[in-house]
């Protein structure tokens, strides 16, 4: 029984040993390469380039709810200065942890005064794939330069 467990720590030691050794026996000059898949190790529940890109994107807008671990963004009504008769509500839903394409579904609401009234109006197709395009090519700036800064 003695031998058995005298044995198991040697086999043990041995394994420690060359898992620590065994990444300084690759050349010296090898320096490790950046995890890409580090947005994964984050405290919040989603891709946290999407998440900072998302928050960049909509930060002229007052924003009404923001939930980091179900990856959800509902901003309140914003009026631009420019068109008093008008006003947007965006809803931005992360929803992946990967950053890819799929991973963002953004949703508006437009409505527009009329005669003090605010009434409902289409929102144009173009519009929320133009935000989507904003954030997802936000985030692959932000993890392009986390990677290679």
């Amino acid at each position: 029984m003695f031998r058995r467990s005298r044995v198991a720590f040697g086999l043990c030691a041995a394994l420690a040993a060359t898992s620590v050794l065994g990444g300084c026996s690759t050349g010296g000059s090898k320096r490790p390469t950046a995890d890409l898949a580090a947005s994964k190790v984050t405290t919040i529940g989603v891709n946290s380039y999407l998440w900072r890109a998302t928050l960049d994107a909509l930060s002229f807008m007052p924003l009404l709810q923001t939930d980091s671990n179900g990856g959800v963004v509902v901003t309140d009504w914003y009026v631009n200065p420019q068109l008093p008769t008008e006003r947007m509500k965006v809803t931005v839903s992360i929803l992946d942890q990967d950053l890819r394409a799929d991973a963002v579904r953004v949703a508006a609401l437009r409505e527009v005064n009329r005669g003090g009234q605010w009434v409902s109006a289409p929102v144009a197709a173009a519009t929320t794939q133009k935000l989507e395009d904003i954030i997802l090519t936000k985030a692959r700036d932000l993890r392009r330069g986390s990677v290679t800064g």
